[in-house]
């Protein structure tokens, strides 16, 4: 089995507890991360670098 380099991930969650300092863990390995609505702005809030999802859409949630 090989091992995969995860470069990206995409946060989208209900109940954000804990999603801050997951993404902030998985930024710090050089994974970009991609974030939806209101847990985007949770992130960016904490200072995590985030794309959020509607600047890849074009539609704002």
């Amino acid at each position: 089995m090989e091992n995969w380099k995860i470069s990206r991930a995409l946060f989208s969650v209900s109940d954000k507890e804990g999603a801050v300092g997951f993404a902030r863990f998985l930024a710090n390995c050089g994974v970009e991360i991609f974030a939806t609505g209101g847990t985007a702005k949770k992130l960016a809030d904490a200072g995590v670098v985030i794309t959020p999802m509607e600047t890849i859409t074009g539609n704002p949630e």
